[in-house]
């Protein structure tokens, strides 16, 4: 049995991915890892250089594009590791990262998942983890507040900007471009969502697994490189609405009828302008 499997989702990232998996193969240390890469039918060779260039990989080539949540789903049905590594494919692994993550979850038999800290390519921290997006998020958001205020605990809730991602500590919702799972966590509250085909799919996740009592935690200890985006820029519009409609399915799942009506609707209806001020201002940026 494996110690880690390794699940990567890609479209058009071909020497994205391509790092990704020769650094996971240099810097993998004594773990015996599972990689499998679903490609969500890519036109720029990523099949046939996974084919020729890393045959140790199980590769699964579909022949049309199901996006992200029900991709990795495909992965996540193949995997046979007590642990469940999903990767970005702009991700590239540094040398203990994952022998760490792995330890982690061993040492802390509540935690239901574990995240590095990310850098982007220039070294600058990304700022990964989030709050979950309650009613009372969103309208900081909507309002400025937590541009006035980043460095409050209430108002900096969301994006957790009064935190400098320098200890060790339980998180609400840190992105999936990295993050080690239990998989006895995962087959207890069963995988993505696919209603989320791109986006708050991890969200929807991670919410499962706190409500479930697992524990899911961030750690600066070990940290692995991330480029960001480089599938999603590239259909930015397209993006940006799949964003809110997951942001609103999200909030008919996890909040209609078990939260105050007024909060509920006032957050939805700006969930609503927020779409239109976004896709107005893409477009007047030529974008």
């Amino acid at each position: 049995m494996p110690d880690v499997s390794v699940c990567i989702v890609n479209w058009n990232t071909r020497d994205h991915l391509s790092a990704c998996l020769e650094s996971l193969r240099a810097h993998a240390g004594e773990l015996e890892l599972e990689v499998i890469v679903v490609d969500n039918a890519s036109s720029d060779g990523t099949a046939q250089m996974v084919a020729d260039q890393h045959p140790w990989v199980r590769l699964i080539a579909l022949d049309q594009n199901i996006y992200y949540a029900a991709g990795n789903n495909v992965a996540l049905r193949e995997v046979t590791a007590p642990n469940v590594l999903l990767l970005n494919p702009d991700i590239v692994i540094e040398p203990g990262s994952v022998q760490y993550l792995v330890t982690f979850l061993e040492e802390h038999p509540r935690a239901g998942a574990v995240a590095p800290r990310l850098r982007q390519p220039d070294g600058s921290i990304q700022l990964t983890c989030r709050s979950f997006p309650d009613p009372d998020v969103v309208i900081s958001e909507a309002l400025g507040l937590s541009r006035l205020f980043p460095r409050s605990r209430r108002f900096g809730k969301y994006r957790m900007s009064w935190w400098e991602y320098s200890d060790e500590r339980e998180v609400d919702q840190p992105m999936a471009s990295a993050l080690m799972i239990r998989k006895a966590a995962l087959d207890e509250v069963g995988h993505f969502d696919e209603r989320f085909p791109m986006f708050f799919n991890d969200v929807d996740l991670c919410k499962r697994l706190k409500d479930a009592g697992w524990e899911i935690w961030f750690t600066p200890e070990v940290q692995m490189r991330h480029e960001g985006g480089a599938s999603t820029r590239q259909v930015r519009r397209e993006m940006i609405r799949a964003s809110h409609r997951g942001m609103l399915v999200y909030y008919a799942k996890h909040y209609s009828g078990r939260t105050c009506p007024v909060l509920y609707w006032t957050a939805v209806g700006l969930l609503k302008v927020g779409l239109w001020a976004r896709l107005v201002l893409t477009l007047m940026r030529g974008r």
